[in-house]
């Protein structure tokens, strides 16, 4: 099982007499459809937010729950993007990095370090660590996995909404069954990443829908 995400690394870096630090993570990257979108987030060490975990062991409710106090109580936080078509252009592991160097850029009080799960953020002036599986380790990267995971489910609801059929809503882009039946039914639409493979080999027989 994984464990609790702490302080430790922060603590660790306040030691050497640096305090303001982000925690940085994205949402979006293995879907087949939307955005790309990552969380920064500064979280004050007296911080007792509960339930900050990696986002995908919260429930869509108590996601929604935590990810108010974090914006309550964090120093700072932003969320930044990258677009389908910036997927599409740049691979999603380069525009996974666009979007998160856009939040760090958005934070209100720019960090001194930043702790990445498991990314490496190319051009990153700031020194950083990237930590394998940081979202289940660090408490302020899970906070941005947290921030990041709601902001891009609220944007793919919105897109349900513009391409009704797809059931977005539902699975948030990823290549689920009832996902692919979709798009078995209906092809690809303009939310769809038109580089990824299951979506590349359906543009040779039908149309996108705008």
């Amino acid at each position: 099982m994984p464990t609790k995400p702490t302080f430790f690394e922060e603590r660790a870096l306040i030691a050497r007499g640096i305090t303001m630090i982000a925690g940085v993570d994205e949402a979006g990257c293995g879907c087949w459809a939307g955005p790309v979108y990552a969380g920064a987030v500064i979280l004050p060490l007296d911080s007792r937010i509960g339930l900050v975990r990696d986002s995908k062991m919260l429930s869509h409710a108590q996601r929604l729950r935590v990810a108010a106090r974090i914006r309550e109580e964090a120093t700072a936080w932003a969320v930044g993007t990258a677009s389908v078509e910036e997927i599409d252009a740049l691979n999603i592991r380069r525009a996974g990095a666009l979007a998160m160097r856009r939040a760090i850029e958005s934070l209100v009080v720019q960090p001194e370090f930043i702790l990445i799960d498991a990314f490496k953020i190319p051009g990153l002036t700031t020194p950083s660590k990237s930590i394998i599986r940081g979202d289940q380790k660090v408490k302020s990267i899970a906070a941005a996995s947290i921030l990041a995971k709601v902001a891009r489910d609220l944007h793919m609801e919105e897109l349900d909404q513009h391409y009704p059929g797809y059931e977005f809503v539902a699975h948030k882009g990823y290549g689920t069954k009832k996902h692919q039946e979709a798009l078995t039914r209906l092809g690809p639409c303009a939310a769809h990443r038109k580089s990824y493979a299951p979506i590349r080999a359906m543009l040779d027989t039908v149309f996108v829908t705008d």
